[in-house]
């Protein structure tokens, strides 16, 4: 059984989020969030990344999706930290490129320890159906800040909005795949010559 598995809840007056992650996992995805978009894209990061995710999530949508967004962001970001622990014998960074039809997106990752977004995708319309784009970046900035990550994030090109979403989620979950990865050359060994990440 894979030692690199976490659970966390974050329960605020706005939002109670549950996470549960194998980054070892066969890329297993069970979503109960009220915001059905972003469960779809939370499916890719599972698929595409090979980790278990289990994400449920209760929060105030009567007003708008944007607590429950971030704070899933937050507490995947936190599960996904706890998870690695010391971070000793993993690869650190990460990339990917990932088309879908006419959109074409780019997303580095680095388990730095330090938290970084740079975020860089053009959406031809503010919603994906009911789904405001906006949100997006604030999943990933809640994602960095309690993961420890710098995350480089890149639309490349695309005219579809929910084209450049999957892109992203997808590619996202691609380099998280790579960076996590045990690397053999490594064995127990930090991936820094600072000797803490």
């Amino acid at each position: 059984m894979s030692q690199r598995q976490a659970a966390v809840n974050r329960d605020t007056l706005e939002t109670q989020i549950s996470v549960s992650v194998n980054l070892d996992g066969s890329g297993k995805g069970t979503f109960d969030t009220g915001v059905p978009f972003l469960e779809h894209m939370l499916d890719q990061v599972a698929r595409h990344g090979m980790m278990d995710l289990d994400i449920q999530a209760k929060g105030d949508l009567h007003i708008d999706g944007h607590h429950t967004v971030e704070d899933i962001g937050i507490t995947l970001g936190q599960a996904v930290g706890k998870a690695l622990a010391d971070k000793r014998g993993i690869r650190r960074y990460g990339h990917a490129y990932v088309p879908l039809d006419e959109a074409l997106s780019r997303v580095v990752v680095d388990f730095s320890g330090r938290p970084g977004l740079e975020y860089s995708a053009s959406y031809p319309r503010a919603h994906i159906g009911d789904f405001d784009v906006d949100l997006l970046h604030e999943f990933f900035q809640g994602f960095c800040n309690h993961a420890l990550v710098t995350l480089h994030i890149d639309c490349l090109r695309g005219d579809n909005a929910h084209h450049i979403a999957e892109t992203i989620f997808k590619a996202f979950g691609r380099a998280m795949r790579m960076a996590l990865e045990m690397d053999a050359a490594m064995a127990d060994m930090l991936p820094s010559t600072k000797g803490s990440l």
